[in-house]
């Protein structure tokens, strides 16, 4: 998993070379057109099932992978993505590609024309990629809970001329539950109603990773009529709502973590203890070494593809900069730790000490004592044991970082065509969550048309955070809690709990676009809906 190229080796080997709800590439009738067979150099992906090895206790999980078993795709500048994935799972499955910006048929989103890769067929993608430190991941009932997802790493000229090792790290949390059972536990009505695709939604069996061939109907579950959008004015009193009868806090079985408060009602961190929090596929039983040189650059790509699960990245005894966001440069903000919420993506300079050492690099859990990470190492350096917990617990996270984040290349100024208020709504008990009281197939399409600008704030009336995500669209940071700010671009943004976020966008990649909540516990219980371009059907 962990990526370690110096730029002399990446210049050798250029020479030598000269969500579920929503994803697959294409309708039915074009798929047939694009069955592997041609010729061309198009790297091959197989989604498959494999056995890992979690604290000496083997699961059964899903991966993505290269022929040599690689996981994932690193492209150096240049290379189109051209790939042809192969569905060996064993069930139907689906592939986002986040952080890219792709053709509509192609960002891997199920609807009416667009059906799941069925297993044994295999498509072809093919687009100009976007540059950055991106992952693929499923978008198909609860699939990515089970570890169907890897980095998407696409460099630029510029890290080719940066003299630097890359490390790429990808954090996951792991059950060895079924996870729609740990859904089911969380008091999700019944069915989990989890979300099979657009105008696919039916009732039928549930189970760990199909969960998109036998949904609840949405459309017929309006939760609008829970008056979620009261949750604004604080209507909602979570505080005094008995959090023991959603579930029982075992070690498999839900930790609602109330240490948090604002405006007086209580904040929920955690609604599931996991197993287990891996970084690249592995605990702090057993972690990664990556060695490194004294005195050396490293660049840390970091990916949070937990499920549902936020983390304080802690560099330790090191320092480092921020230098992109969700794949997108920044100005380099200085510091030793930063908060990363689910489908986040940090890219991190440091320098190793000239004395060499051992130095791990740590995701702390939000809100808890649980960690994991890697550990860089120059030769020769002991390597000693990191306890898989803390001595306290981490404080909830906030958007620090995100007041400091400066985009290198910001949107074009220009007034806003189009502003939109969006309520991020929802409850524990029932646990259901949604946008502006409605959950998807409920839910109202926010309708753009080509070339607009369009301004869309989040105002969080729940009592979790949520990270919200926009596919085939990156976007700016323009306002936290109604103050301008010239922030970050990027794919993903964390909305605390009565806090809100504004970001902007162009208009500029027609088709029907998920915006949905990347806590996947959260979407799939509704927590999305739609960017649609006018004309799109």
């Amino acid at each position: 998993m962990t990526l370690v190229l110096s730029r002399r080796r990446l210049l050798s080997t250029a020479v030598a070379g000269g969500c579920a709800a929503l994803l697959p590439a294409f309708p039915r009738s074009v798929l047939a057109a694009n069955q592997v067979g041609n010729p061309m150099d198009a790297t091959r992906l197989t989604v498959d099932r494999r056995t890992l090895d979690v604290n000496g206790k083997a699961a059964s999980v899903f991966g993505i992978r290269q022929p040599d078993g690689t996981p994932g795709l690193t492209l150096d500048p240049g290379r189109r993505f051209l790939v042809d994935l192969a569905n060996r799972a064993g069930e139907d499955a689906v592939i986002h590609w986040h952080g890219q910006t792709p053709p509509y048929v192609q960002d891997g989103v199920i609807d009416t024309n667009r059906p799941a890769i069925r297993n044994g067929e295999s498509v072809r993608y093919d687009f100009a990629p976007r540059t950055g430190t991106h992952w693929m991941h499923s978008h198909h009932g609860m699939q990515e809970q089970l570890l169907m997802a890897a980095p998407l790493v696409v460099r630029s000229a510029e890290d080719l001329r940066a003299d630097e090792q890359e490390v790429t790290i990808l954090l996951h949390d792991f059950t060895f539950r079924d996870p729609a059972e740990l859904l089911a536990s969380l008091g999700a009505p019944a069915g989990g109603m989890a979300h099979g695709g657009h105008g696919q939604m039916d009732h039928g069996q549930m189970d760990h990773g199909s969960m998109g061939n036998g949904a609840m109907n949405h459309s017929s579950m309006n939760h609008g009529a829970m008056n979620h959008g009261s949750m604004a004015g604080s209507a909602m009193n979570h505080g005094s709502m008995d959090h023991g009868q959603v579930g029982q806090g075992a070690a498999h079985g839900l930790g609602h973590d109330m240490s948090g408060m604002a405006g007086g009602m209580a904040m929920d961190l955690n609604d599931v203890e996991y197993d287990a929090y891996l970084a690249n596929d592995r605990t702090l039983a057993d972690p990664e070494v990556v060695r490194v040189e004294r005195g050396g650059r490293v660049r840390l790509r970091i990916i949070n593809g937990a499920t549902s699960t936020a983390f304080h990245l802690d560099l330790g005894r090191l320092s480092g900069q921020v230098i992109a966001a969700d794949g997108n440069p920044v100005q380099p903000v200085a510091g030793s730790r930063f908060a990363m919420s689910m489908g986040q993506r940090l890219d991190i300079r440091l320098t190793v000490p000239a004395e060499g050492g051992a130095f791990p690099i740590l995701a702390l859990r939000e809100g808890a004592v649980q960690r994991t990470g890697i550990i860089l190492a120059t030769p020769g350096a002991a390597v000693e044991k990191v306890a898989a917990a803390g001595e306290s617990q981490t404080d909830p996270l906030d958007l620090s970082l995100e007041k400091q984040l400066v985009a290198v290349t910001p949107l074009a100024a220009r007034a806003a065509d189009l502003t939109r208020r969006m309520q991020l709504t929802g409850s524990m008990a029932p646990y259901v969550w949604s946008l502006d009281g409605l959950t998807f197939g409920a839910h109202r399409p926010l309708t753009v048309r080509q070339g607009q600008r369009v301004e869309l704030t989040f105002e969080n009336a729940s009592m979790m955070a949520h990270p919200m995500h926009l596919h085939g669209h990156h976007f700016q940071v323009v306002a936290i809690d109604g103050r301008p700010v010239a922030g970050a671009v990027r794919d993903t943004v964390l909305v605390p709990m009565m806090a809100s976020v504004t970001v902007a966008f162009d208009a500029d990649n027609p088709g029907r676009w998920p915006l949905h909540c990347h806590n996947l516990l959260h979407m799939a219980t509704g927590m999305m809906t739609e960017v649609v371009y006018e004309g799109v059907g």
